[in-house]
């Protein structure tokens, strides 16, 4: 069938032909404009408030500490926001006990202590270093009745405060396996478990457990080297990753 352009039919096939391309162009439209809406009102908001979750010291680019010799120690693998106070008690809560701090007496009595098998919940830990001075706080988690063995943690407050006034502890969770001499320089020490993150997820827990926490975050490729040594000698390995718990207000002391 043939038809001349200026009969009827042709007309209306010509004014036909654009009903189909404007309902196109109008999904186009309607999809661009929930895409904008999804971005703009949901995607961004949540990876601003992500940004504005992180405390400013995270920046700070530290991530392993340091033996006083200037030899790498333990890496760093876990963080909490609190006052020094909360630190404390958040701790206490968790089942953790503040380390007694390195003496010629505690040395003697952790050593004595575990040729007798005797527990020491308070035992010492050495000295290690971040910004340039050894750790603030010492924590620690005894494993049955002896101290070769027992989780620790040692912090150290960074500098910087968050948008509320609050200040970051960087911290170093490893797992003592026994008391010996350390392969870089000779002297008595405890040698760690290599698997760091374990202790680092076990802290983090038995706070959650606790209930001191408010949230708690994964910082992810906070560390780009996932294996080392530490002042010890001792390997460890890592999936690079910073665990971050915010502490609750109420654990902090009443006034």
């Amino acid at each position: 069938m043939t038809f001349d352009a200026h009969s009827p039919v042709a007309e209306d096939a010509v004014t036909a032909t654009p009903g189909p391309r404007k309902r196109r162009v109008a999904r186009i439209l309607l999809a661009a404009t929930v895409t904008y809406i999804f971005i703009a009102y949901l995607i961004l908001p949540a990876l601003w408030k992500r940004r504005e979750l992180r405390h400013p010291a995270l920046a700070d680019g530290e991530t392993v500490t340091h033996t006083a010799d200037g030899i790498p120690g333990d890496p760093l693998n876990i963080a909490l926001v609190a006052s020094e106070e909360q630190i404390h008690r958040s701790m206490l809560a968790a089942g953790w006990y503040p380390a007694d701090p390195t003496t010629i007496r505690s040395a003697l009595r952790i050593a004595a202590d575990c040729v007798f098998k005797r527990p020491f919940d308070e035992a010492p830990v050495s000295a290690l270093y971040l910004f340039g001075r050894k750790e603030d706080l010492a924590f620690e988690k005894p494993v049955g009745d002896i101290p070769r063995e027992r989780h620790h943690v040692r912090f150290w407050r960074a500098g910087e405060l968050d948008s509320q006034g609050r200040p970051l502890w960087f911290g170093a969770a490893t797992f003592d396996v026994r008391v010996g001499f350390s392969h870089n320089t000779g002297q008595i020490t405890h040698h760690i478990a290599p698997e760091v993150d374990l202790d680092r997820d076990l802290l983090i827990d038995d706070l959650s457990r606790a209930g001191v926490l408010s949230e708690k975050y994964w910082i992810d490729n906070f560390h780009k080297v996932l294996e080392g040594r530490n002042g010890g000698g001792d390997p460890w390995r890592s999936d690079g990753r910073l665990a971050v718990g915010v502490v609750r207000e109420f654990a902090a002391c009443p006034h």
